[in-house]
């Protein structure tokens, strides 16, 4: 993959950008991508996969797969892939796999491993060990399988062993992480040959679109679940993954709303093309929450266009439903007139880093005034954005959102801004600054 040889410098100093317009094309979703990889390796049948992310995270699987015997191949330098399926019964029955930070990869991947029995190790940085799993391997646990913390209860890295699963209902709590739900999700098939296999969501289950995602997904390769609201989800026994053939990966969503917003704060008009109305993401909704703040949206079948309308306005709003792209709100809320409240986004503290923290922390270097709580953040803007030198804690959305606050808004001029550890964004975006200053006009290296 092209990311594996890009240099970044140290930092990246962005001078304060007057206006932003332009087109831009989006790498594929971080979200699709790394679910279609296994699931075109657990199918009957060989997955054509055009457009697949660029990134790290996907690294981490097709390095993970390859270990497990799944054999794939890339199109020239082209980000289209062929992966041969091995119809539910991985080649290699032990392996030692690095996951890096990549939940969308080693929560999946750990449900499958434990289903389908082996000898295998499971670790990544040091941040994936602080991030938790137990609500996931306890579900797993108690249905038969065999999972042991090697570090700190409750979180990678894990052994897993060769149980054996016996129950025909599983619970999982929902209120930490959508990804264990998914995970439960995406290895029910494997699990039910012989009998239906019930899927009970404990308590409130956060991030519902990403589990759309799954649950879609899911069905292109011939698996049909069943609802019972977001309380049970029922996968009927004899079904299995066959592949459809070709599998576009649209652009990825979150990605898209640091361009969103650039055309609603510094005049636009900036269009993403790989999403659009018909997009299986949740977080083309963030488009919705830029429309509440008084931005002009436009929406075509694989397009979405953003351009300013004045002054933003603040708004109070609930984000269980897309927390990775409200962290840009927080950015665009440093334009509003008013107070921003963004709402019910606990789930920031488990991601990348503990991003409540994070956000709250460098918002206040640029005169920000910012009210943390446990589960929510107030944002009221300063009368001048401040220059600042920005910390990214190795997280790639903390580098993308902090490049909006050197753009010109209707209310307050941006500022200079020097973002440190800038290789963050090779998670999900390694172009990711050379994009952007694509729409400001800037050159960058």
């Amino acid at each position: 993959m092209t990311q594996q040889s890009k240099h970044y410098p140290p930092y990246i100093d962005l001078q304060p950008i007057m206006q932003v317009q332009g087109t831009v094309r989006l790498p594929g979703s971080k979200s699709i991508s790394n679910r279609t990889l296994l699931l075109a390796a657990l199918a009957q049948g060989t997955t054509a996969i055009k457009d697949l992310l660029a990134s790290d995270d996907t690294l981490v699987m097709l390095n993970a797969l390859q270990q497990l015997g799944v054999h794939w191949e890339q199109e020239g330098d082209s980000q289209n892939y062929t992966v041969r399926g091995v119809n539910g019964q991985l080649p290699h029955h032990q392996a030692d796999l690095f996951m890096g930070n990549a939940g969308t990869a080693i929560r999946p991947l750990v449900a499958t491993l434990a289903v389908l029995g082996g000898d295998y190790t499971v670790h990544g940085v040091a941040r994936m060990h602080e991030r938790p799993i137990g609500d996931l391997v306890d579900a797993l646990n108690a249905a038969g399988a065999q999972i042991e913390y090697t570090g700190n209860p409750g979180y990678p890295p894990l052994h897993i062993r060769r149980g054996h699963i016996h129950a025909q209902r599983l619970q999982v709590k929902g209120n930490v992480s959508s990804q264990f739900l998914t995970a439960l999700l995406m290895a029910a098939p494997l699990m039910a040959k012989e009998h239906d296999i019930v899927i009970d969501v404990v308590g409130e289950l956060i991030s519902k679109p990403y589990i759309e995602i799954t649950l879609n997904l899911m069905q292109r390769f011939g698996v049909a679940v069943e609802r019972d609201g977001w309380q049970a989800f029922t996968v009927k026994r004899g079904q299995h993954y066959v592949s459809p053939g070709v599998v576009h990966v649209e652009g990825d969503a979150s990605s898209a709303s640091y361009f969103l917003a650039a055309g609603a704060i510094a005049g636009g008009p900036v269009r993403v093309e790989g999403v659009g109305r018909d997009s299986i993401q949740g977080d083309v909704r963030f488009a919705e929450a830029l429309e509440k703040m008084g931005a002009t949206i436009t929406r075509g079948d694989n397009w979405i266009e953003a351009k300013s309308n004045g002054v933003l306005q603040a708004i109070d709003m609930d984000f269980n439903h897309i927390p990775d792209a409200a962290m840009t709100i927080a950015m665009a809320a440093l334009y509003a007139n008013g107070t921003t409240t963004l709402r019910n986004i606990a789930s920031w503290r488990v991601k990348e880093t503990d991003r409540l923290s994070a956000m709250a922390t460098e918002l206040r270097k640029l005169g920000a005034t910012v009210e943390e709580g446990a589960d929510y953040m107030r944002v009221t803007p300063p009368a001048q954005i401040l220059p600042a030198t920005i910390d990214t804690y190795d997280d790639h959305r903390m580098a993308m959102c902090f490049s909006l606050a050197s753009l010109d808004g209707k209310a307050r001029r941006g500022a200079a801004m020097r973002i440190n550890e800038p290789h963050c964004v090779a998670k999900t975006f390694p172009d990711y600054f050379e994009v952007f200053a694509k729409i400001n006009h800037q050159e960058l290296f």
